[in-house]
């Protein structure tokens, strides 16, 4: 048997280098993949096994987490592993898997956990000295409700700090952020604030690290009824979804004149350097839309531009109409974007549809990335205060905005009626937007043919009596085999599907019926627009089009016992406001037979 590393070869050390700048991207997908290939040549490497756990854990999937965790035996042996660093790290992977589990519970379970993860990272603390296992068996005490043990743990913390700062050296953003966090478990906040100004130096312009951060503090303050304005330091720029009418062209009539494109140009420039907004989101139409886009990327920040159908077509209905020289600021804002979405890839076919679910889309992006960042989000507007008529549109964008709780930055226009809205209907048939399933469960190809009635009757029956409780909500269900195909009305809806489906298989016992343990149901999840018809041979209701393809392609990909949902499915779901869902960032997932790698995310209920 080959020996141990306890550190990694040249080649292993390759591996790992793509497997953590996987990782670092938030890309946990990728990191878990690269991680296992280097496994394949390397599997007595605790570097690589290490960060193949960790990716795990980072995307939601605990269970297989805490499963190859013990597969590859890690917690084995610490003393072994020279590095100091790595030693820790392994040492806290299975308190990191504790925490995981208690703060996805309530009440009395969360309690129980939350002591079963702090006694692991104290352990894990006692056997490396490491600050970061220090602060988080503070924390874990800390949500366990224990202050005295809390308090003891955060005072380790902070000698554990002086002595990295004073024997090694260090003084990295984490220690400083380390530091503010034992600080204000201890509750001493003139030292949380000099803590949090060293982090905002040491952090500025890692907006991922200072949320990690500020997300645990004001936690903590919530939970001391602490006013969260001492986390000041690491506040990150503002994100806006941005929208607006289109241009008319000198000498025409409008909503948004010629003429006033210099004034309202100002007003948007001082807006975007007011309000200190660093990401951006929404269309690129002439007028509002690349005004705002040009004066984001003017400053620096971050442009995410959403689109409702491919480029030319877009460029002649929404972009070429303003007249001279917008098409050529339209390529400028589009190259310098940071990403390009949307709504289909595919022609307009005449349906407004597209551009109401490409204002949702932008909106949603807006929202899932202040999340992220734990930074304020609001919207901007060019309109002229008049009400639109139909679904799309920025009267309608507004109303929906402000619908959901959220605040409006109008800048006036002074509007005429006239202008053409968009090109004419050509398609006989319109699509339509709904959510979509996908999922069959692993391990059924493997039951022998005695078990398959009682796979039937019992797993596929509690399925089916998840679906009878959809209601309405459920359009449409297929199946063959093991697998499922289902249409459902919105995202709310399929959200609750689907983990109702994962409930409803982790409510049998297996075993007890003759079935294999190990069953697990792999459930994808996707929104766009889709044909709806009638199906001629079967006689019934039924949706096709590219983005029911799209589905299918993410389920075969999906951890089992997890739900896995696109982006866009995500966006829409951050934008319903009683916020009974979290979608938490995994990654990107190539799909089945090469269709294409996707930005996924992991559904859980709030």
């Amino acid at each position: 048997m080959p020996p141990d590393h306890t550190g990694p070869t040249p080649d292993a050390e390759d591996w790992l280098r793509r497997a953590r700048d996987a990782a670092r991207k938030g890309e946990n997908i990728a990191a878990y993949d690269l991680a296992c290939d280097g496994l394949e040549e390397h599997p007595r490497d605790k570097a690589l096994g290490h960060a193949a756990v960790l990716a795990l854990a980072r995307s939601g999937a605990t269970d297989r987490a805490q499963r190859l965790l013990a597969d590859l035996g890690l917690a084995v042996d610490i003393d072994a592993v020279s590095d100091a660093a790595l030693a820790e790290d392994i040492a806290a992977l299975s308190a990191r898997l504790a925490k995981d589990r208690a703060l996805a519970a309530d009440g009395e379970e969360r309690s129980a956990l939350a002591r079963d993860a702090a006694a692991l990272y104290q352990q894990a603390y006692r056997d490396t000295g490491g600050y970061y296992t220090a602060v988080n068996a503070a924390f874990m005490w800390f949500v366990a409700g224990e202050t005295e043990r809390c308090h003891v743990m955060a005072d380790d913390t902070l000698d554990a700090c002086r002595t990295a700062r004073r024997v090694k050296g260090e003084d990295s953003y984490w220690l400083a952020a380390t530091e503010a966090e034992a600080s204000l478990l201890r509750g001493d906040y003139g030292a949380v604030a000099g803590a949090l100004d060293r982090a905002a130096v040491l952090g500025s312009g890692d907006f991922a690290a200072l949320a990690t951060t500020r997300r645990q503090l004001r936690q903590i303050c919530a939970e001391r009824g602490q006013d969260d304005s001492l986390l000041a330091p690491l506040r990150v720029p503002k994100v806006v979804h941005y929208c607006g009418h289109m241009i008319a062209p000198a000498g025409g009539s409008g909503r948004f004149h010629a003429d006033e494109e210099a004034e309202v140009g100002r007003q948007i420039r001082d807006y975007v350097a007011g309000n200190d907004v660093g990401f951006a989101f929404g269309s690129l139409a002439c007028g509002a839309d690349i005004l705002f886009a040009e004066a984001v990327l003017d400053r620096g920040g971050e442009l995410n531009v959403v689109l409702p159908f491919e480029v030319d077509e877009f460029k002649a209905i929404s972009v070429a109409r303003g007249g001279a020289g917008w098409e050529g600021r339209f390529d400028a804002c589009h190259k310098r974007a940071a990403s390009v979405s949307y709504t289909t890839e595919d022609e307009y076919l005449g349906d407004d549809e597209l551009f109401h679910y490409c204002s949702r889309l932008a909106m949603g992006l807006a929202v899932l990335r202040a999340t992220y960042l734990h930074a304020a989000v609001e919207q901007a507007a060019v309109w002229d205060g008049v009400a639109g008529a139909g679904v799309a549109g920025t009267g309608a964008d507004i109303e929906f905005w402000r619908g959901r709780g959220g605040t409006t930055h109008v800048i006036p226009t002074r509007g005429t009626a006239g202008g053409a809205s968009g090109a004419a209907s050509t398609a006989p048939q319109k699509r339509v937007l709904r959510a979509m399933l996908f999922g069959d469960v692993k391990g059924f190809s493997k039951l022998s043919e005695a078990t398959l009635p009682t796979f039937f009757r019992e797993v596929m029956g509690a399925f089916a009596a998840v679906m009878d409780d959809c209601g309405d909500g459920l359009l449409y269900r297929n199946t063959w085999g093991d697998g499922l195909y289902l249409v459902l009305r919105d995202v709310q809806a399929a959200a609750r599907c689907a983990l109702g489906l994962q409930r409803a298989l982790a409510a049998i016992d297996l075993e007890s019926i003759g079935l294999p343990s190990h069953l697990g149901l792999r459930l994808g999840g996707h929104v766009g627009p889709v044909f709806e018809a009638t199906d001629l041979v079967l006689k019934d209701r039924t949706y096709f089009g590219t983005h029911v393809t799209r589905t299918a392609r993410i389920e075969p990909k999906t951890p089992e016992g997890e739900v896995y949902v696109t982006e866009p499915f995500a966006a829409l779901l951050a934008l319903d406001a009683d916020r009974r869902f979290a979608c938490d960032y995994v990654g990107r997932m190539p799909t089945a037979k090469d269709y294409g790698r996707f930005r996924m995310y992991v559904l859980k209920q709030r």
